[in-house]
């Protein structure tokens, strides 16, 4: 890589995740302060949903945090931060209608979400060993080492990329469920989908950073095979 690539490069992996991470807490916070016409909590919001789909074994519990929210299919469980727990805000509406659409893609064996699944528990094993054998491979100009590192690498690097569809199939199906229940009006449906919009941007970021980090190691580790 010249220099300016190396230059662009650092730009991209240090300005888009702050960028993304500004963007949704600044959307969040904007709609959070501004009341649903319907005035149903995000709780009510996720029940509602659930029960149409025959979800009556999921529950909606509070959680403590802010933007906190998630789906755990081990426990069948929409856990909602408190604001959005209890508040009847548009931004509450949004979220919770999100994480209900990851217990019904479990519902449904979602195809990514069941591969997101399994990539989970290996990506945050190998995630953090490889590193380990790619500053040994850079360090000591060992391409056989970088090379175990960007393989270990690989399942994070996967987990990022899969994590993509499932969350906008999320925000589809939360965006079908609102306007199809009635939960939110016609002049709503923009708010909420700036703020699905927003949260996917943070995946967006994350699943950038993590391609190009791999592609800058396998040209490093290019390199160093054409300098053996």
């Amino acid at each position: 890589m010249t220099a300016g690539m190396y230059i662009v490069y650092f730009l991209i992996i240090l300005i888009l995740p702050i960028y993304a991470q500004m963007k949704v807490k600044s959307t969040y916070k904007k709609f959070s302060q501004v009341q649903s016409s319907k005035h149903m909590t995000g709780a009510q919001v996720a029940r509602q949903i659930l029960d149409t789909h025959g979800l009556s074994d999921v529950r909606v519990v509070p959680t403590q945090g802010v933007l906190s929210d998630h789906y755990n299919p081990a426990t069948k469980t929409v856990a909602l931060s408190e604001k959005n727990y209890y508040e009847a805000s548009i931004a509450g509406v949004a979220v919770a209608a999100h994480e209900v659409g990851h217990a019904i893609q479990h519902k449904e064996a979602y195809t990514f979400l069941n591969l997101r699944s399994k990539l989970a528990p290996v990506a945050n094993i190998t995630s953090n060993a490889s590193w380990i054998f790619v500053m040994i491979g850079i360090f000591a100009s060992s391409s056989g080492f970088l090379l175990l590192g960007i393989g270990l690498l690989l399942a994070g690097v996967l987990f990022q990329v899969v994590t993509l569809p499932v969350e906008f199939d999320a925000s589809k199906r939360a965006m079908n469920e609102v306007i199809t229940l009635g939960i939110i009006s016609n002049n709503e449906e923009r708010a909420a989908k700036k703020v699905l919009n927003a949260a996917a941007m943070t995946y967006v970021a994350a699943a950038a950073v993590a391609v190009l980090e791999l592609a800058r190691l396998i040209l490093i580790y290019t390199g160093m095979r054409s300098d053996d």
